[in-house]
């Protein structure tokens, strides 16, 4: 009685080898992507207000210019880019913050909402003031820097220009790459915002059927030859 054969056929274990060898990088760039995303940037984001929603600014506070009746907002979080960003919080309106606040010749109202985060995003041993707004009253060709700078004092910018502390607050620091344990959250310049770092998970399941695909092609072209 012959013995039973326990062991595969040559020309399948070739495929089997070939699959392994391939599958093992998509392995080891999925597991790099889940640890790029596992890290983000702690800074001062800048949006828009439209009626009731807040967008993330296209241009940053050094360049945009307001009009009277505008609503601008700084939020302090740690984000990922401008899809990821935390929105400032709040449903403070123009009519609300700048009530008090006359038209004057030659100068524009602004109306900001700053919101410094919340204490899991801030820096070790800071606690973040409670969220506020203000009226700014500045020269009509202000930018969005300017009109912080007459209410909200002191700032603080890097060599790079980008906004780094809003009232004093944080004290040190500055765009710097932290942990985001709610997150995913990976940055480039927090002004602009980054694409995400790694490849995304469609492209990966695309190369694993490359992968298989090709495995099998040659596991077919072999039993034809056999």
């Amino acid at each position: 009685m012959s013995r039973r054969r326990t062991t595969a056929p040559a020309p399948l274990l070739a495929p089997l080898v070939l699959l392994s060898l391939l599958l093992a990088p998509l392995l080891l760039v999925l597991t790099a992507a889940g640890q790029a995303q596992a890290v983000g940037y702690r800074y001062w984001s800048f949006w828009d207000r439209t009626g009731g929603t807040w967008t993330y600014a296209t241009q940053g506070p050094s360049t945009a210019r307001p009009s009277d009746g505008d609503v601008e907002g700084f939020r302090f979080a740690v984000s990922e880019d401008s899809q990821d960003a935390s929105k400032p919080r709040g449903k403070a309106d123009f009519a609300s913050v700048c009530a008090g606040t006359g038209t004057r010749a030659g100068t524009k109202r602004v109306a900001l909402v700053l919101d410094f985060g919340t204490a899991a995003d801030a820096p070790s041993g800071e606690a973040p003031p409670a969220p506020r707004t203000a009226c700014a009253r500045v020269p009509s060709d202000a930018t969005a820097a300017d009109a912080l700078a007459s209410v909200a004092k002191p700032l603080r910018y890097d060599t790079n220009a980008l906004l780094c502390a809003i009232a004093g607050y944080p004290r040190t620091g500055c765009g710097e790459q932290v942990s985001a344990p709610h997150q995913p959250t990976a940055s480039g310049h927090p002004r602009s915002g980054a694409p995400h770092h790694g490849p995304s998970a469609g492209l990966l399941a695309g190369l694993a059927a490359v992968a298989l695909l090709g495995a099998a092609a040659i596991w077919q072209a072999r039993r034809r030859r056999g």
